[in-house]
């Protein structure tokens, strides 16, 4: 054997050895460089939402921002909630978007506690208190969230009045985008360019897991039917439970059994955090909204298409035989209450026979809207000579009282866009009307929150780990939501609860 073969067996030898050594040493000892570190810190800030509206994309929003890795939970096969069907726009003051002085419009907190009606002033001890802190922070937080929308190119620079509000304050987009399908898109749009966000829907979920009083992650069935496990701090933004008729709603409101509904069919999602310790607030305050439509190809659908707030705000009335029976721009609730004391519709489900019309004023300032309805056969363009043979007289004594030429007989002092003068009409004026009833869209109750949207047990302790935005929780409208404000509540309290969890995990 050679020196030169010798010296190269040895050195292969003396290799062989030094890689055995320095392998049982790396797997016997954890790698502990700063950079495994840092990369193990990141991983661990992991976050769940269950629900993918308003509340869900807002709260996934603001944890990516802050990077947290998040895994949004939807049960319908695709994202957007009832958030992506809003019409009216949201509630925002003061903003630079509001007409009159800059800044001036500071009554948003005294209508939403005049809104909130005797739920609220009847409240007393740490229940008021916390009525109070909610409605502070909805009200502190609207502008903010105006702003945080628009920065992410969202457009929203068109204001409306609606019902039971004092001052334009509802923000929609100037073009023909509704507002609801502007900002989830946007957001959307914005999560899934994001290595750090995850959606999976058509996935069910069927249990909160808590080990003493900390929430560590839930169960639930993926889009294939199997049944797993995702660990980590919960949002709960899962929405109400005005399409479970046969379920929380029959419970709760046994009294509305036959009403039509706004939502889809679904169950609530209350019972999975009060199976946890959760407690329930408000739960028999549902919101019935006035003007849903009935479809003329399908009246008898109990699932109705909402007839978006602001047509009244922009000057629609409300007709009844020809007449108007209340000042549209009272709340939904007083609005509700008016039409039900009118003779019911013959048929199921329980609806009534009352028209909304809005003339080419009204048309031009919603147009993007009434284009939408008039192409699903909701909304059609036609004249007063259609109308009731009362009609004629109740829209000129309308247009004079728009017109600042009399005081309107029902109270109503804002008329939106109305433009019909009272001299031009005329049988052969042109109107856009379209058949309207009440119809149940909305839950104020639900599990109790604080104002950094913490779930409360009986005791009134947050359970750690756990928060819940939206229409899932209650205590934030009292007796009757104001228009705008939903698209707000699940704003300010997603990413309200995004921030309260990033500091939980830091």
């Amino acid at each position: 054997m050679s020196r030169k073969t010798l010296l190269t067996i040895v050195s292969i030898s003396l290799f062989i050895a030094l890689a055995s050594i320095l392998w049982r040493h790396l797997t016997s000892t954890p790698f502990t460089s700063p950079i495994a570190d840092v990369n193990m810190a990141k991983e661990s800030k992991f976050a769940i939402v269950v629900g993918s509206g308003l509340a869900g994309l807002s709260a996934a929003s603001t944890l990516i921002a802050n990077g947290t890795q998040v895994t949004l939970f939807e049960r319908s096969l695709r994202p957007g909630g009832n958030s992506i069907k809003a019409s009216s726009g949201i509630n925002g003051a003061p903003t630079r978007y509001q007409p009159g002085p800059p800044f001036s419009d500071s009554f948003f907190y005294a209508d939403t506690i005049a809104s909130s009606g005797s739920v609220f002033t009847s409240s007393s001890g740490d229940v008021r208190q916390r009525r109070e802190k909610l409605t502070e922070k909805l009200v502190n937080d609207s502008a903010g969230c105006i702003e945080w929308l628009v920065k992410k190119g969202v457009d929203l620079s068109a204001v409306a009045q609606l019902g039971g509000h004092s001052f334009p304050r509802t923000h929609r987009g100037a073009g023909k985008t509704p507002p609801g399908y502007a900002i989830v898109s946007t957001l959307l749009n914005e999560l899934k360019t994001s290595p750090l966000f995850k959606l999976q829907t058509s996935c069910v979920v069927t249990k909160v897991l808590k080990f003493g009083r900390k929430v560590e992650g839930v169960e639930y069935f993926d889009a294939d039917g199997e049944e797993n496990e995702a660990r980590g701090p919960v949002i709960f933004a899962t929405g109400g439970f005005a399409g479970d008729a046969n379920g929380l709603l029959a419970t709760y409101r046994p009294d509305l059994e036959g009403f039509p509904s706004t939502n889809d069919a679904r169950p609530g999602s209350q019972p999975l955090l009060t199976a946890i310790g959760a407690q329930l607030l408000d739960m028999s305050e549902v919101q019935v909204h006035p003007t849903a439509f009935v479809d003329p190809k399908d009246v008898q659908s109990p699932v109705k298409f909402l007839a978006a707030e602001l047509l009244r705000g922009e000057g629609g009335l409300l007709l009844y035989g020809g007449k108007r029976f209340i000042n549209e721009m009272q709340t939904r609730k007083v609005v509700t209450d008016a039409i039900k004391t009118l003779p019911l519709a013959e048929g199921s489900p329980r609806q009534w026979d009352v028209q909304l019309v809005l003339d080419e004023g009204v048309y031009q300032n919603a147009s993007s809207h009434i284009d939408f309805y008039i192409i699903k056969g909701l909304i059609r363009k036609t004249t007063l000579s259609e109308l009731d043979p009362d009609a004629k007289k109740t829209v000129k004594e309308y247009s004079i009282a728009a017109a600042g030429e009399a005081e309107d007989k029902l109270g109503r002092t804002y008329f939106g866009h109305w433009e019909l003068k009272s001299d031009e009409v005329s049988s052969e004026s042109v109107v856009y009307i379209g058949r309207v009833t009440p119809a149940v869209h909305f839950t104020m109750g639900g599990v109790v929150i604080n104002e950094l949207a913490e779930v409360l047990d009986a005791d009134g302790e947050k359970i750690h780990g756990v928060w819940a935005a939206g229409e899932v929780a209650g205590g934030v409208h009292g007796e009757n939501r104001l228009g705008g404000s939903s698209l707000l509540e699940c704003c300010v309290f997603g990413r309200v609860a995004a921030n309260e969890l990033v500091k939980y995990i830091a």
